[in-house]
């Protein structure tokens, strides 16, 4: 298959009267710019040139592809320029985000942003996404704030309480208030990526519930379109509720966590009021 770069060599040639002078233009060695017109006339099919003591001149098949080699150099040439001076993609914007924010919240979030940047997410736990933006791999994160995170650039987003999540035909979803002894008997619905599951399962055992699971998933989408479904209860942040599935206040089930912003220290303007990053995350985590 011919290729630019056989055109270039040949060209060079054509305009230089002789190899040598063709090969440092070209920066290469004679006989690999002998090799590469050998080539070149061997896909053609017809010898280029006609090679004399001092110079070399075209054979009529060579004066031919002149015009055509001439041509593509300059339409090559164009191209190049082109992408020369379009601009340079933007660097994304890489923000880290907890599996338990509410995916309707993150949606809301991501058609708000009207950043210059892209945007790219990417999950993890509190502790990975700490590791990721102190390690420079992410530019953000939003996860659980914790009370140090008051001296790094952060901002509040949301502080929410713990509920049981029970499907909106429950005979026990009009309750203002339950007891871990009303549903000891419910089939429950684990939430893998739950940030208390550990203090949520001694909390149920003290109690004496030990109650059979229909499902442990760290899917947190999942978990709460079982709840819908009727199939088991599950305790979970306040805004993980949806259509069809009713938030229900546990006494003595009193654990709350405040969702943040936490922008790298050596990008604090992305947790400013004024940065698109923040003005999205304000109005979708009202």
């Amino acid at each position: 298959m011919m290729k630019r770069a056989h055109l270039r060599q040949f060209l060079a040639v054509v305009e230089t009267g002789n190899f040598t002078r063709a090969a440092e233009r070209l920066a290469i060695s004679q006989p690999a710019l002998s090799a590469a017109i050998a080539e070149l006339e061997r896909l053609a099919g017809t010898r280029l040139f006609l090679r004399e003591r001092r110079q070399v001149r075209l054979t009529e098949a060579g004066a031919r592809l002149v015009t055509h080699a001439r041509t593509i150099e300059r339409e090559f040439r164009a191209a190049e320029a082109a992408f020369a001076e379009a601009p340079a993609p933007r660097a994304p914007l890489r923000l880290g985000v907890l599996p338990s924010i509410a995916t309707a919240m993150l949606s809301a979030m991501v058609r708000r942003y009207a950043g210059v940047q892209p945007l790219i997410l990417s999950e993890g736990t509190d502790a990975e996404l700490r590791r990721k933006l102190a390690e420079g791999q992410v530019d953000a994160i939003i996860t659980l704030l914790r009370p140090e995170d008051a001296e790094r650039p952060s901002q509040t987003l949301l502080e929410e309480g713990y509920r049981l999540l029970l499907p909106q035909s429950h005979p026990l979803a009009g309750a203002a208030l339950l007891d871990a002894r009303d549903v000891a008997a419910e089939t429950m619905i684990a939430r893998r990526s739950c940030e208390l599951l550990g203090e949520t399962s001694r909390w149920f055992t003290q109690r004496g519930v030990r109650p059979p699971f229909f499902l442990r998933s760290a899917n947190d989408d999942r978990c709460i379109e079982m709840v819908r479904a009727g199939m088991g209860v599950t305790t979970a942040p306040q805004s993980l509720a949806r259509e069809g599935v009713v938030p229900i206040r546990l006494a003595d089930y009193d654990f709350r966590r405040t969702l943040g912003l936490i922008a790298a220290r050596e990008r604090p303007h992305l947790a400013e009021e004024v940065s698109p990053l923040a003005e999205a995350c304000r109005a979708a985590f009202a």
